[in-house]
């Protein structure tokens, strides 16, 4: 038996049926049929011996908004369900996720081992931000388990990885990453964005940590900036590495004043508890109710989105393929792919509805190209209802140097495209007169 949606003892849900109703239940909520949004700052708590027992951790509840809400909750509480997790937070967005899964492990320096292939913004956050923090990254030169182990250190704190790399597609080892970090007593944290819990899940192949980006394809309309940190509860928090949460404090006091850690008082959420009481509540990235709101809207239609965006997918590249004006298409879902058989290990419904191609022409003409295409928008997000197209080497990775962008994945003529729900002939048509407008020609569509 497992806790059901409405969050009673019951026969476990399936995805589709949690993604829509999980963690709710309207009996308390007024009966609403929709998640009600609540907009305020602060709860009433009662009286002064309740008081006592919420900042004692002896009752949990709402306090303040910034630290946790109805609202959000369900949202945390859903998305736990959906990845498998033990407990989940909300943040503002998905780099305050990124960064509040590394400064709750490292807030005191420590080392940390990252994927050459990330994000453009987590990329600069290891390399220029946490360093002034004392937590120095590096980044391994392929995701080989000899390449990722010959970088790790006594003080290595975690393994960063995306499970499918921003833009370049590539697809994380995640069983074997899990197995060598837990070998050397490090979590290994999974940046999912691009794939979300519906393509993959890698709690359930031995990661500990996974952070969303869940403005992307989790809420998949454009209309929100959020992130959520998602912990599996199996890691050894206890082991040594990690003073921040063995180490007793005074908040954590009982009613004796005895001072406990953050394992003590959550022993099976003790990272996302930490994020909550210590990083949220003191840095302050909280989510707002009304934008939970809108991405628990979001995740309602979150497989039905996808698959129609893997068939659109399929099409696209089948014109890109033919197109002259192609040099090539990095998807790892193609059989010629490197990461082919990583992605039909961990994402048998297909890896995401991102992916690149190189633009076989001049900067000139490839801005000619981007300038023209008019379904296409010219956006820095992923994951939207509607069609993206972005020259990732100018903008979301602009941070990298000529040789971090190449070994990153990311050569200059690389065009990423992040498909939509649109009728995929209408996009094909697209692009095809965005070809013909850039080198004054037209292909076949």
């Amino acid at each position: 038996m497992t806790e059901n949606a409405l969050g009673e003892t019951g026969p476990g849900y399936r995805f589709d049926t949690l993604k829509v109703r999980g963690s709710y239940d309207p009996g308390a909520h007024q009966q609403a049929s929709s998640v009600p949004i609540y907009q305020t700052a602060s709860w009433e708590m009662g009286d002064a011996a309740r008081g006592e027992r919420l900042f004692r951790q002896e009752e949990l509840g709402f306090l303040y908004t910034r630290v946790g809400n109805p609202t959000v909750d369900v949202l945390e509480r859903r998305v736990a369900q959906l990845d498998g997790a033990a407990g989940a937070i909300a943040l503002a967005s998905g780099m305050a996720a990124v960064s509040y899964s590394i400064l709750n492990l490292a807030d005191s320096g420590g080392h940390i081992v990252a994927s050459p292939y990330l994000y453009g913004g987590s990329f600069d956050l290891f390399k220029s931000i946490l360093p002034r923090y004392g937590i120095i990254t590096e980044f391994a030169r392929s995701l080989d388990v000899a390449d990722v182990q010959a970088l790790i250190r006594p003080n290595t704190k975690a393994l960063f990885v995306e499970s499918i790399a921003n833009p370049s597609g590539h697809v994380a080892d995640i069983a074997g990453l899990a197995d060598l970090a837990h070998r050397n007593g490090i979590p290994l944290i999974v940046d999912n964005t691009f794939a979300t819990p519906y393509l993959i899940q890698p709690l359930r192949h031995g990661a500990d940590i996974v952070v969303y980006s869940a403005t992307k394809g989790l809420s998949g309309h454009g209309s929100v900036i959020a992130g959520l940190i998602c912990e599996g509860g199996a890691f050894d928090w206890g082991n040594g590495k990690f003073p921040p949460f063995t180490d007793k404090g005074y908040t954590l006091r009982d009613r004796n004043d005895v001072h406990r850690s953050f394992l003590e008082v959550f022993p099976e959420t003790p990272f996302t508890a930490r994020v909550r009481l210590a990083l949220l509540n003191y840095l302050g990235a909280a989510l707002g109710p009304f934008d939970a709101y809108l991405a628990l809207l979001g995740l309602e239609t979150l497989s039905e989105r996808i698959e129609k965006q893997l068939a659109n997918v399929k099409a696209v590249i089948a014109y890109l393929q033919g197109s002259e004006h192609v040099s090539w298409v990095d998807y790892a879902g193609l059989p010629e792919s490197p990461n082919h058989a990583l992605a039909s290990r961990y994402a048998p419904k297909g890896p995401g509805t991102i992916f690149t191609f190189g633009f076989k022409g001049s900067i000139a003409e490839q801005e000619a190209f981007l300038d023209a295409t008019r379904l296409f928008s010219y956006q820095v997000n992923v994951g939207d209802a509607k069609s993206l197209i972005v020259n990732n080497a100018k903008t979301t990775h602009s941070e990298l140097t000529p040789d971090e962008q190449v070994d990153s994945g990311l050569p200059p003529e690389t065009v990423r495209l992040s498909i939509g729900l649109e009728d995929p002939r209408d996009l094909i048509e697209d692009l095809d007169q965005a070809f013909a407008a850039a080198f004054g020609t037209r292909s076949e569509a």
